[in-house]
């Protein structure tokens, strides 16, 4: 659909839209965030629904009924703009995956899911009813599972302004066609809706509407039953895993202040199908790089010398330059002028990369990692290790797995002196952490992590692992605890967790955890770690130094006014280079480095662009030998001297990313995920379009480019190892050399 309001900015009335989400009767469906950071789900009508004589009137008219409507298990109204060239409606946003992908992915639920799915959509209904209005499209795809109860939009646009208007008895109808699907996944056999369900559902699907019960006689007949009550989670466990994953990974990002219209407890964001999470998690982790739209035509303001207090975030730390233009760091209290201009944007341009190698497998990869010598490929079925020169398989097969891999949120494999190492599944265990030789391919040991609290069951908690790394003797598991048995809000911080490994053996040496633990990263060598605080992106937020040493004491912090993006949970958000921890501060705008031992502030590096736009810098990364700090910003790559964080060079990309709008780097988006990362003396990062770049460290320009329209749309699945890059492509592992042409 082409909707002129959200072209370039891809927004429509106030909102940025972030992806698409799924395609209705009405039009399609957008997760949407407010210039606040409120979510919202936007759907933008289909233009010949929109040019129907009188529908403009009628949705207006249904907009102002639902507006007051509320109830727990419906999803308000926030906001709407029926005259607008393109109309559409915005709904809160909730934290759920939708029930028919629950179903296809798990299977039917159990009858007391049903009970609870029955009773949540017969409430929603009754509330709409008895305010004089009609969903008219309760179907699977409308109702999301979220772990209260199900959840449905307060306004279905095709039946609430379809002339002639639907009845409440269509709406029964949908619930009852909604609760047997649920009961029986494809097969719509009354046969599968347990007994104490199979005479009220049935009579929702009676042929003739007048025989149909109200929605209220629905909840009514249910309440009568008196059958016990649920306790703990109201979903299967395999369907609570799901979403607590899909919560932990999108579910705390809805943080954020203002907004427009009511907002609910729970947070607003869906995992919803058929929308991508690369879509998604962009726009929630601060959208385009430079606010305001266009890539970035930066201006510098460095200082190298330390803050007052000693510290590094503070409110006072930077001093915006008064010239727009570009300059070499000047100290924080000077104007960077005109006439000393920093490095000039080289457009990435090169030759299509030439492969080493190219081979097929019968199961798609789900996560890779590489030395020099083995890549180690991990499928939902087995793990197999391949040589890197040639892609034989040099190693038997082990049975250890892992379903869902790598994504933005997770990267479950580590390489380090000659080990692997994998966050798996084998057959009748699941949460292991495995360490395999990489000289023979043998397992070294495999620990079972504990799944839920200790001392505690699976309803009160769930240790959800985003990835995995090495450092020294020590192997780190980090991720979030999530409780099950507490609500959801947006101003909840989450729990995250570190767990510390002997990498000999194995053998659990420590862990600790807390909401002040969040993207926590492990550089490759020493005992100090960082960790940014998981508050809500409305509060201000701090790093932290954890010292490793001390079995996960706290050490330094570091305030950081304006940090909502280390609010959501994931891989880390910065970066360590020679003895330096590098993080974004001020407005997102300035890159510190710290001293990673005491806090202590080195310099600081401010962005800005020329046109005026706020900029948003993305996560840093490192040179393999540390001189060198990268910092992409939207559609540039910046690379600084981590000793002073003088620039050196900008690669820019130009052209369209896959979604129409302007190509950027993924590591921009400021979102977790491996998007980027070196060789010796390469830098290699992907992009929007799903283009990997391989970039001369010294110089900045492209060696060479490899387009995949294949890879999924959260990123290349790729890794490295020694000089070579392989990338995974449905069935296909490809191998580039660093310097091919």
């Amino acid at each position: 659909m082409d909707h002129s309001e959200a072209d370039g900015a891809r927004r429509i009335g106030p909102y940025a839209l972030l992806g698409r989400q799924s395609t209705v009767g009405g039009g399609e469906v957008f997760a949407a965030r407010t210039d606040e950071g409120r979510l919202v789900t936007v759907t933008i009508v289909r233009p010949e629904l929109a040019s129907t004589p009188g529908f403009r009137d009628r949705l207006r008219a249904a907009v102002e009924a639902a507006r007051p409507l509320s109830d727990a298990f419906l999803l308000p109204v926030v906001d709407a703009d029926a005259d607008a060239p393109v109309p559409w409606l915005a709904t809160a946003f909730a934290a759920g995956l939708p029930l028919r992908q629950a179903v296809d992915r798990h299977g039917p639920l159990s009858e007391p899911a049903l009970r609870v799915l029955a009773d949540g959509l017969g409430r929603a209904l009754a509330a709409l009813h008895a305010a004089g209005t009609v969903h008219g499209e309760v179907n699977p795809d409308s109702v999301l599972l979220t772990m209260d109860g199900p959840r449905i939009s307060a306004l279905g646009i095709v039946g609430a302004t379809r002339s002639p208007a639907p009845a409440p008895t269509d709406d029964v109808f949908g619930l009852g066609a909604t609760v047997l699907f649920a009961a029986s996944g494809d097969e719509p056999d009354t046969d599968a809706l347990p007994v104490s369900l199979r005479e009220v559902i049935g009579g929702c699907l009676y042929p003739e509407p007048p025989d149909r019960p109200t929605a209220e006689q629905l909840v009514d007949y249910l309440r009568r039953q008196n059958l016990p009550s649920l306790r703990g989670s109201w979903l299967p466990p395999a369907v609570s895993a799901d979403l607590a994953a899909a919560i932990a990974a999108l579910g705390s990002v809805s943080a954020g202040g203002g907004g427009r219209g009511p907002f609910p407890a729970p947070p607003t964001s869906a995992v919803a199908s058929g929308m991508s999470r690369r879509k998604l998690l962009i726009g929630l982790a601060g959208g385009a790089a430079v606010l305001g739209g266009g890539a970035a035509a930066l201006a510098f303001s460095g200082d190298s010398s330390p803050t007052p207090e000693g510290r590094a975030g503070g409110p006072r730390s930077t001093t915006r330059p008064g010239s727009p233009s570009a300059g070499r760091p000047t100290p924080s209290s000077s104007v960077s002028p005109s006439s000393t201009d920093g490095p000039e944007p080289i457009v990435l341009a090169g030759p299509d990369a030439t492969k080493a190698w190219s081979g097929a497998g019968k199961h798609a990869p789900t996560c890779l990692e590489a030395s020099d010598k083995v890549v180690m490929v991990v499928t939902g079925s087995a793990t197999s290790f391949l040589d890197a020169a040639t892609g034989k398989t040099v190693f038997p097969q082990l049975n250890t797995t892992n379903d869902f891999g790598t994504s933005m949120d997770k990267y479950p494999t580590a390489y380090a002196d000659g080990v692997f190492y994998l966050l798996c599944d084998a057959p009748r265990q699941s949460g292991l952490l495995a360490a395999f030789d990489a000289a023979s391919g043998k397992v070294k040991w495999a620990t079972r992590m504990a799944e839920v609290d200790p001392g505690s069951d699976a309803r009160s908690g769930y240790y959800l692992s985003h990835y995995v790394a090495v450092a020294g003797n020590t192997v780190y598991v980090c991720g979030t605890l999530l409780q099950l048995s507490k609500s959801f809000s947006a101003k909840s911080p989450t729990t995250g967790y570190i767990r510390a490994f002997d990498a000999a053996t194995g053998k659990g040496l420590w862990g600790v955890k807390g909401t002040d633990i969040n993207n926590v990263l492990v550089p490759p060598i020493g005992s100090h770690l960082l960790a940014t605080s998981a508050v809500p992106g409305s509060e201000p937020g701090r790093v932290q130094m954890i010292d490793a040493g001390r079995k996960g004491a706290r050490g330094w912090k570091v305030s950081i006014p304006d940090a909502g993006f280390y609010f959501n949970p994931g891989w880390p958000l910065t970066c360590y280079a020679a003895g330096l921890f590098l993080f974004a501060g001020g407005k997102g705008d300035t890159l510190f480095a710290v001293d990673a031992a005491t806090g202590t502030e080195k310099w600081h590096q401010l962005f800005e662009s020329k046109s005026g736009d706020q900029v948003k810098i993305g996560t840093p990364f490192a040179a393999l030998d540390g001189t060198t700090v990268y910092v992409p910003v939207g559609a540039d790559l910046v690379a600084l001297a981590a000793a002073d964080g003088t620039p050196r060079w900008v690669a820019t990309l130009d052209g369209a990313d896959d979604m129409g709008g302007s190509n950027m780097f993924n590591a921009s988006s400021r979102i977790s995920g491996r998007s980027a990362r070196c060789s010796a003396d390469t830098v290699f990062a992907t992009d929007t379009a799903k283009t990997l770049w391989a970039i001369d460290a010294a110089t900045g320009r492209a060696r060479w480019r490899y387009s995949d329209p294949g890879q999924p749309d959260g990123g290349f699945r790729w890794t490295v190892g020694g000089d070579r890059v392989f990338v995974a492509s449905h069935l296909t592992l490809t191998a580039i050399a660093a310097h091919a042409r």
